[in-house]
């Protein structure tokens, strides 16, 4: 017996479940306005190095009146390769013959330039203010626009880290209206923020907060609906997640202040503390703390909610402790991260998902966070990532569900990868074709993510699952972390980003088709079972290469008689 019978007992996926799962899975909407948020707060519109146009003598009296200011900009401002202004960079002094058009034009490295002095001047036409306006984040400080995610990503790990384990001793409930508050508190005051060190200091926040709202809520959700409608559940949660996406688009192209685009998507996690409330701890996780009496008052709540109110009341503290009794022993022993890497089948599962996640997470967030790389509309872009989602996620589910889970990850990761170095070699004049590869790419990574949740949580054992899938999920978080400043190297070597990101989910693809297949097997409760099927596999290759050598005799001695 477990808790899914005692689930049963109390009406399955009755009202109870579907109110609280809708009560969960609101918020996912709004995840994507904060993981993406640097797309938009942090873009960079056009720019050039401010300039001062009065005279002062130094050129004709009537040149502000006869030419007009852009033209007037060219004595000042060096061009590009692409003959338009530099972005970084002036003259030391104002060349006033470049402005005749009959003169004769020199290279111009043969002037004497300089670094911007006076700032810089924005176009201000498609971005009301960005943070990188706020704070000129260009030139010499442009890495800065970077950090900053970094500094989110880092957030998302610590709180991965830490909320985790706090939520397995004070309970999911309260660490989630704890996180919800944190959320909009942090993400408010972020709006708010009157330098850049402490605009980071608030994304970091909201980072370790966010963590803590995807840990809880899918532990809740878990843990309160029957075994048999998960798959359907994670499905919704993924599906909410691109129509967030969708919606963010639409945020962004109504709200072109930073300021109040970052206040919109924060505040309504105010309204999502208030309702979470309502929402009752999980039942298994009070039973596994010895609180048998508080679960037993929650258990009869949701059986009376659902209608099964009689089959409430048979329930007692000493009926959900035996049904619990295997579980309940299973926590006494504890185990450790050391225990992934003690076996040699666990040890091969855990560095194989460890890089399936950390690639996954790398390229996603790589492609993810810098749309204006692509050269086109910011906002358009962004919905066609979002809307790749949606077909994208349904061909993985019916793979994961037909074909199987190793075949559905390994595939995944080794089209996103070949995609995305593909693009390297296509020419930035064809944006289309660039654009179009990115969005498949992403698409596909898509797919891995919605399959890394699955097909882990199958491939660990009961007793290190939660253990296992918070080792690959902080990997996870480390890559998001790294896909900023890898970005960075771009500047360098401009092909480098996409290399790196193309290729370790490559690497990753082939490392995944190593691992076991888990579509149709019973879910494995112990690392002693996890090592048996691993020499049952063995012992079944090893039979089945022996069977070909007969054969191939075989074939060798009929030769020999026909000739």
């Amino acid at each position: 017996m477990s808790f899914g019978d005692i689930l049963e007992d109390v009406g399955g996926m009755g009202k109870f479940q579907i109110i609280h799962v809708l009560l969960l899975v609101v918020p996912t909407l709004f995840l994507p306005s904060h993981n993406m948020l640097q797309n938009f707060v942090a873009a960079v519109p056009d720019h050039h190095c401010r300039v001062r146009l009065e005279m002062n003598g130094s050129g004709p009296a009537n040149a502000t009146t006869t030419l007009q200011a852009e033209e007037l900009l060219r004595a000042f401002i060096p061009l590009d390769q692409n003959q338009e202004l530099e972005q970084c960079r002036v003259y030391s002094s104002p060349q006033w013959h470049l402005l005749d058009p009959n003169a004769t034009w020199r290279n111009t490295t043969e002037y004497d330039m300089q670094i911007c002095t006076d700032g810089w001047t924005y176009d201000h036409s498609q971005f009301k203010a960005t943070i990188v306006t706020e704070w000129d984040l260009v030139c010499a400080w442009k890495s800065l626009k970077w950090i900053s995610q970094s500094i989110y990503m880092a957030g998302l790990l610590i709180g991965a880290i830490i909320l985790g384990r706090l939520s397995d001793k004070y309970g999911r409930r309260t660490l989630l209206f704890c996180s919800y508050f944190q959320l909009a508190v942090c993400g408010t005051c972020g709006s708010f923020s009157s330098s850049y060190s402490l605009f980071c200091f608030w994304r970091f926040l909201s980072g370790m907060a966010l963590s803590g709202v995807t840990l809880n809520a899918a532990c809740l959700q878990v843990e309160w609906v029957p075994t048999r409608f998960r798959t359907s559940v994670s499905m919704i949660n993924g599906y909410l997640y691109t129509l967030g996406q969708l919606n963010l688009a639409g945020l962004a192209y109504g709200i072109r202040d930073w300021r109040w685009f970052q206040f919109t998507v924060s505040v309504p996690y105010f309204i999502f503390f208030l309702y979470s409330w309502w929402i009752p701890e999980s039942a298994r996780l009070l039973i596994l703390n010895d609180k048998a009496d508080a679960a037993l008052k929650l258990l009869r709540r949701v059986a009376k909610l659902n209608g099964k109110e009689a089959e409430g009341e048979k329930l007692t503290a000493a009926v959900l402790k035996s049904k619990m009794e295997n579980e309940h022993l299973g926590t006494k022993y504890k185990r450790s991260v050391l225990d992934l890497f003690r076996t040699l089948a666990m040890r091969k599962i855990a560095c194989c998902t460890m890089l399936v996640w950390f690639a996954t997470s790398l390229a996603y967030y790589g492609l993810a966070i810098d749309l204006q790389g692509f050269g086109v509309d910011i906002y358009l872009i962004q919905l066609i990532f979002g809307a790749v989602d949606i077909p994208a996620k349904t061909l993985g589910f019916l793979s994961m569900t037909l074909i199987g889970r190793r075949f559905t990850q390994g595939i995944s990761l080794i089209l996103a990868g070949s995609i995305i170095l593909a693009n390297i070699f296509v020419p930035k004049e064809l944006q289309a074709l660039r654009t179009s590869f990115a969005a498949v790419g992403k698409g596909c990574l898509a797919v891995s993510f919605a399959c890394c949740y699955l097909y882990s949580g199958e491939l660990y054992p009961t007793v290190v699952r939660q253990t296992g899938m918070g080792l690959v999920s902080t990997l996870a978080r480390v890559g998001a972390m790294l896909a900023p400043i890898i970005r960075m190297s771009g500047d360098y070597v401009s092909f480098l980003p996409l290399a790196i990101y193309g290729g370790i989910p490559v690497i990753a693809g082939v490392a995944a088709f190593s691992l076991p297949e888990t579509r149709q097997v019973p879910l494995p409760e112990t690392i002693e079972e996890i090592e048996n099927r691993a020499l049952k596999d063995a012992e079944k290759d090893k039979d089945s290469k022996r069977g070909e050598i007969p054969l191939q005799e075989t074939h060798i001695t009929l030769m020999k008689q026909t000739v």
